[in-house]
């Protein structure tokens, strides 16, 4: 037993000794394979010689080869075949490749490497520096159009070629610059999934989507390619036609179908409530307006316009506007509404309109006759024609006979007579008439108006005057019938206002006015009928917001001196009186005309202005109604609310009106419009005594004004 155990130890020992010895060989032959190369100037057929010694190899050098210099470092060992892969980067350095042949390698210089027989594609190359040739099916993209996106991507040495027929690349170059460009191949060389497809549309317009579409599309992209999508809509059948990529048109499926969504009030048609403007009067000139869009449109595309694309008319009734358009022309069209049917400004108008006038006048004058009883007797007699009646007219009238009037005989004025008629010696008259007329015309009038911003308004106040135009008297000769009668035509007399005022930026006006007053005039000398004085103005200005502005007026002044006299005889001083008449007239006419225009923007300006004027008209009520009404003790006289209470009941009625068409417009999805409450105002007067005797300094008070809230 101890035997066997002994034979068993043996054993072991042997085979760990053969163990240790082939591993000792195979040691030492690493230790002889491995190489550390280090060349400093070497020529290169010595490098050859190396790698020839080293991987056991047979090569044949080209004449053109030259003896470069080579320099190699190396700081760790390699094995030959990492050896003969650093031989081939010198060589590739150098502007050489090895070419195998069989068992030769030959070395020349790489222009004319591609001229050789290689390894046909770059599995059979055994080194990434060989030259290979790799012939390349494309798909998808043409062969022809990558040649010169990889031309500057090969070599001189290489070679790029392409095969239109085949669809085919033949590279030549180093086979590690052939896998770059095949990998760059396959990349560009992607299917096209580019495909159409048709969406349906059931709410919005597809030539609105389209040019959404189109213009969201169309701008440049990030990474600078093209553009490959395109869009196409179909009226007919309300549809839209994508092509492009697949993920692109991924992306304009989801947006279309986000925008074709019904709307909120209702489609096309829609019912919008006017609050400010006409219904009737805004229904037409948005019918005209777009009606010429769309006949322009139609012009410049070619298409034949409808007239049912657009259908715009007006409910007086309830003065809605009610539209059927399609949503582009919809929405301009309720943006125009609204920026139409705002409250607009209105102009408070006042004018004080001042005319003096005075007439003075003054008549002196004598007419006599002296006769005597014989025939021979001479006769002298005085007559002025302005100077009526004289002795002329009360001698004709005293000798006609019959009865005498002597109304129509006496002038205005004092009338003395001295005379002495006789049948014999020296009859005479005479007749002395003196008169002095004064005649005071003051006129002031304050006519106010309010107008909208660009509106016309016109204020009359007056009456209507008989003038008598003409007469006629007829005396038959059956039975002596006398059928008179007079043509009277009826002239207004008073003042006429009318103004159209227009806001601009800021706070100044344009008005247009046209001012006429006119009045009777109060001569002081007769007239065969009533004597009118009439003013007119009729102008453009430019005022700031309650600004007094004169608009014009008259000062004038005439006198008049007139005389009547015997030549010679009326020239002679004292006695000279006897044989004249003389008249002088004297007018004098100021006329001033001013206007105030006040804007009132909003609800609480007008509140503001209306208080002013009833407080006044209240105020001169109670004055007249201090004294109660006469001949009936107990009676009450007719007395204005204040204005608050006359306000009230229609603050209560406008308040429940806004409600019912704020709720209104909600349910029928019109535009609502906030209104603050109105703020309670008061007025308080105040009188400008500077001058109390001028009329203006009187009415000034009335307009200088202090408002608060």
């Amino acid at each position: 037993m101890i035997q066997a155990k002994t034979q068993s130890w043996r054993k072991m020992i042997l085979v760990a000794v053969g163990m240790l010895y082939l591993t000792a060989l195979t040691l030492a032959w690493g230790q002889q394979a491995m190489v550390t190369p280090n060349y400093k100037e070497a020529d290169l057929r010595q490098i050859i010689e190396a790698v020839g010694e080293v991987t056991q190899k047979n090569f044949i050098i080209d004449p053109r080869v030259t003896n470069a210099k080579v320099t190699m470092l190396s700081t760790t060992p390699m094995t030959p075949d990492a050896f003969y892969e650093a031989f081939l980067s010198i060589l590739q350095v150098h502007g050489y490749v090895a070419i195998t042949t069989g068992d030769v390698i030959k070395i020349m210089p790489d222009a004319t490497a591609r001229q050789f027989a290689g390894p046909l594609g770059t599995s059979s190359a055994s080194g990434a520096d060989d030259i290979v040739t790799q012939v390349l099916q494309v798909k998808n993209v043409g062969a022809a159009q990558l040649v010169p996106i990889l031309r500057p991507l090969i070599p001189q040495y290489g070679h790029l070629a392409a095969h239109p027929g085949s669809n085919m690349l033949i590279i030549s170059d180093r086979k590690a610059n052939v896998n770059r460009i095949v990998s760059i191949i396959r990349r560009i060389d992607q299917s096209n999934d580019e495909d159409i497809e048709v969406v349906r549309l059931e709410n919005a317009s597809a030539a609105e989507i389209v040019r959404i579409m189109t213009a969201l599309t169309q701008g440049p992209r990030s990474d600078g390619l093209s553009v490959s999508t395109s869009l196409v809509a179909d009226a007919r059948t309300n549809s839209v036609l994508i092509g492009g990529d697949k993920s692109e048109r991924l992306r304009l499926r989801a947006l279309i179908a986000h925008l074709d969504t019904p709307l909120e009030d209702g489609g096309d048609t829609q019912v919008r409530y006017l609050r400010y403007a006409d219904a009737e009067e805004l229904a037409t000139k948005l019918q005209q307006h777009f009606t010429a869009q769309l006949q322009a449109a139609s012009g410049q595309t070619g298409a034949t316009p409808s007239s049912d694309s657009v259908s715009i008319w007006a409910d007086t009734q309830t003065n809605a506007l009610i539209v059927s358009a399609p949503q582009k022309m919809m929405r301009s069209m309720m943006l125009i509404v609204d920026k139409l049917d705002i409250r607009r400004a209105q102009v408070l108008v006042e004018a004080i309109i001042v005319e003096v006038i005075a007439d003075r006048t003054a008549e002196l004058g004598i007419t006599w006759a002296v006769g005597g009883t014989g025939e021979n007797s001479p006769v002298g007699v005085t007559n002025f024609p302005d100077f009526v009646p004289g002795v002329v007219q009360l001698g004709a009238a005293a000798g006609s006979g019959g009865t005498v009037d002597p109304t129509g005989l006496i002038g205005d004025g004092i009338t003395f007579g001295l005379g002495r008629v006789s049948d014999s010696g020296v009859s005479f008259a005479a007749i002395l008439s003196a008169l002095e007329g004064n005649a005071d015309t003051n006129i002031i009038s304050t006519p106010s108006i309010v107008t909208t911003d660009n509106e016309e308004a016109t204020l009359n106040v007056g009456q209507e005057v008989p003038f008598v135009t003409g007469s006629y008297s007829n005396t038959g000769s059956v039975g002596g019938a006398v059928n008179p009668f007079q043509t009277i035509q009826r002239e207004q007399i008073g003042v006429k206002l009318t103004i159209t005022p227009q806001i601009n930026e800021g706070n100044s006006l344009l008005l247009e006015i046209s001012q006429e007053i006119s009045n009777i005039a109060q001569s002081a000398q007769g007239a065969v009928d009533l004597i009118t004085n009439q003013r007119i103005i009729e102008t453009t200005v430019i005022v700031d917001d309650g600004q007094i502005l004169v608009l014009g007026g008259l000062l004038e002044d005439v006198m008049r001196e007139s005389e009547q006299r015997v030549p010679f005889l009326g020239s002679i001083p004292g006695i000279g009186a006897l044989f004249r008449s003389r008249k002088t007239d004297m007018v004098k006419t100021n006329l001033l005309v001013f206007i105030r225009p006040t804007i009132l923007r909003d609800a609480s300006q007008v509140t503001i202005e209306t208080n002013s004027k009833y407080n006044y008209i209240r105020d001169v009520l109670r004055e007249n109604s201090e004294g109660g009404i006469q001949l009936m003790p107990g009676a009450e006289s007719f007395q204005m609310p204040p204005f608050e209470e006359a306000n009230r009941s229609g603050k209560n009625s406008e308040a429940a009106s806004e409600e019912s068409s704020d709720e209104d417009g909600d349910e029928d999805g019109c535009v609502g419009v906030d209104r603050a409450p109105r703020p309670k105002s008061f007025l308080i007067r105040r009188r400008v005594t500077s001058d109390p005797s001028t009329p203006v300094a009187r009415y000034r008070g009335r307009w200088q004004s202090v408002t608060a809230s």
